[in-house]
C-alpha cells in the first residue's frame, strides 16, 4: 500500500513535565538511548518524509529551540503562549504558517518508543480508507484512565469515550485512543474553528474535531498499533526508567539478530546511533554511547564504555573507558584503560593497565603495557614505552607535543618532556628525565649518579623497624664472613 508525502508533521511539544520534577525543562528534552524524548519522536517523523516538520513549543522554549537548532535545523517551531489544549495548540501551528493542505499527522513529543513504521502504516490507513481522519490506537491490557474507541459495525470509529464518561460496556473496550492523528487538512482547519472550551478543563481537545467531522458526515477510522509499547508516553522518572529499558531491548534484540552476540542484555546498553557489525561480541556491564562503530569481530567488555569512538576489526577493550578515540583493527585496549579525545590507535598496537592517553597517536604494533600517561605525543611504529612514564605536555600556561620514533625503548619511569623528539632506534634509560631531543639510534642517560650513605638508618632512624632489620643484616654479614 502506497503512502502520499504529508502536508505536515506536528508534533506537540509545549507542556512542562511537572511529574518529572527535574531541572531538566520542559520534559520533551530528557534523554534517552541517544537522543532526547522530542528527538526520537523527530526521527520517527522523519520515515514519512514530510513537507513541513512543526514541533508546538511553550514551557522553556528556548532551550527546546536550542536543542532543534542542533538535532533537526529544517523543524519550524511554533510557540504555543498558553497552554489552552490539544486542539489550541494544532490552530496556533495553522495560524503561524498557513493552510496545509493535503494530509497532516500530529503526534506528540514524549513518545519515543513509537516507530516510524506505525506512523506510516497510520497514514496509509487513513488515505486507503479516504478518512477525514484516522486514529491512532491500540489495544492495551489495563485501560484505565485512557479514551476508549467505540466502533460503528463497519469498523469505522463513532465516538471516543473518556475513561470517566465510560459506562461498563464502554469500559470493558481494552482499544484507546493513544492520542495521535491524521487528518485532510483542509477539513481540519474548518473542524478547529469550531471546538469550544465548553468542558470541565476549559481547554480546545483535539478529540473534539472527530466529533466534528463525523457530524459533517465525514469517515473517521482508526490504525490499530500491533504494539501497545510503543505507543505509551513518558510522564515521569518511572516511565522514563521503563521506556529506556524497552527501547534498549529493542535496540539488542535488533543487533543480535544481525549476527552480533550480547552475552548479557539485561547489563548491557546501547544507544540507538551505535552501529555494530556482524560477529562482534559485547560482554557484560558494557555501555555504548553516540556515534560508536565496532567492526566485526571485535571484543568490547566486560565493564567498558565507549562514547562516539570507533573500534577497528577483531580488536579488544577490556574494562576501558574511551571517549572519541579510534582504536585500529587487533588493537589491545586495558584493562582499567582511559582513552581520551583525539586518542589514535594504528593495527596491533597496545594500551596497557593503568593507561591514560589524550590527543595520542600510538603507531602500528606499538606498546603502551603500564602506568602511563600519554597527552600531546604521536609514537611511531614498534615503539615500547616502559612502566610508569608520564608525558609532561603542560608547563602551566601552554601544551607542547612529544614525539617518539618507530622502534624506541623508552625505560620505565620516565619523564618525556615537551617539546622534545626521540629518534628512530633510540632508547632512554629507567628513571630518566628526557628534556633535550634524543638522536636516532641513541641511548639517552638523565638521572644523577646513586650515592649510598652507609648507616644512615641506624644514625638517623635508630628503634625502628628498619634500623633493627638493618643491624641484624650487617651483624649476619659479619657472622658469615668469619
Amino acid at each position: 500500500m502506497t503512502m502520499s508525502r504529508p502536508a505536515a508533521v506536528i508534533v506537540l511539544a509545549a507542556g512542562e513535565g511537572t511529574r518529572m520534577k527535574s531541572r531538566t525543562t520542559p520534559k520533551v528534552l530528557h534523554e534517552l538511548g541517544g537522543r532526547s524524548l522530542v528527538g526520537h519522536v523527530l526521527a520517527a517523523a522523519r520515515d514519512l518524509r514530510p513537507e513541513r516538520l512543526v514541533v508546538v513549543v511553550g514551557h522553556g522554549r528556548e532551550k527546546v529551540v536550542r536543542h532543534l537548532a542542533e538535532i533537526a535545523p529544517d523543524a519550524v517551531a511554533v510557540t504555543q503562549e498558553q497552554q489552552n489544549g490539544t486542539g489550541h495548540a494544532v490552530r496556533t501551528v495553522l495560524e503561524a504558517v498557513g493552510a496545509l493542505p493535503g494530509t497532516v499527522v500530529v503526534t506528540n513529543g514524549d513518545h519515543p518508543l513509537l516507530r516510524g513504521e506505525t506512523l506510516a502504516d497510520l497514514v496509509r490507513t487513513h488515505e486507503a480508507d479516504g478518512n477525514a481522519v484516522t486514529v491512532l490506537s491500540t489495544d492495551i491490557p489495563d485501560p484505565t484512565g485512557y479514551g476508549r474507541i467505540v466502533r460503528g459495525p463497519g469498523g469505522e470509529v463513532v465516538g471516543i469515550v473518556e475513561h470517566k464518561d465510560a459506562g461498563p460496556d464502554e469500559r470493558a473496550i481494552h482499544e484507546i485512543n493513544v492520542g495521535m492523528y491524521v487528518f485532510d487538512g483542509k477539513l481540519l482547519a474548518d473542524a478547529l474553528g469550531r471546538i469550544t472550551t465548553d468542558n470541565a478543563g476549559g481547554e480546545e481537545y483535539l478529540t473534539d474535531v472527530v466529533g466534528i467531522l463525523r457530524g459533517d458526515g465525514h469517515r473517521a477510522g482508526a490504525y490499530k498499533a500491533a504494539d501497545w509499547i510503543e505507543t505509551q508516553g513518558v510522564n515521569d522518572r518511572v516511565q522514563l526508567a521503563q521506556a529506556r529499558r524497552q527501547l534498549n531491548d529493542r535496540v539488542l534484540e535488533e543487533h543480535m539478530r544481525a549476527g552480533v552476540t550480547i552475552v548479557d542484555p539485561l547489563s548491557t546498553w546501547v544507544d540507538v546511533q551505535v552501529t555494530l557489525e556482524p560477529d562482534v561480541v559485547i560482554e557484560p556491564n558494557t555501555q555504548l554511547h553516540g556515534g560508536t562503530h565496532v567492526a566485526a569481530g571485535a571484543r568490547i567488555g566486560p565493564n567498558s564504555t565507549l562514547t562516539d569512538t570507533s573500534v577497528g576489526e577483531d580488536a579488544t577493550v577490556v574494562n576501558a573507558v574511551c571517549v572519541s578515540a579510534e582504536i585500529g583493527p587487533e588493537v589491545s585496549v586495558g584493562p582499567f584503560a582511559y582513552l581520551r579525545p583525539g586518542t589514535r590507535l594504528a593495527r596491533k598496537a597496545k594500551i596497557g593497565t593503568y593507561v591514560e592517553t589524550k590527543n595520542a597517536v600510538v603507531g602500528e604494533g606499538s606498546k603502551v603495557p603500564h602506568l602511563t600517561y600519554v597527552g600531546d605525543a604521536e609514537i611511531g611504529e614498534g615503539s615500547n614505552i616502559g612502566a610508569a612514564c608520564v608525558f609532561v605536555n603542560y608547563d602551566g600556561v601552554t601544551k607542547s607535543r612529544s614525539v617518539v620514533g618507530d622502534h624506541v625503548k623508552v625505560g620505565s619511569d620516565n619523564m618525556i618532556v615537551a617539546p622534545v623528539t626521540i629518534g628512530d632506534g633510540a632508547y632512554t634509560a629507567a628513571g630518566s628525565v628526557i628534556t633535550n631531543d634524543v638522536p636516532p639510534g641513541a641511548m639517552a642517560v638523565a638521572r644523577a649518579r646513586q650515592r649510598n650513605v652507609e648507616g644512615w638508618v641506624e644514625r638517623k632512624r635508630a628503634g625502628t623497624p628498619s634500623a633493627e632489620a638493618a643491624q641484624r643484616a650487617r651483624e649476619q654479614d659479619g657472622k658469615n664472613s668469619e
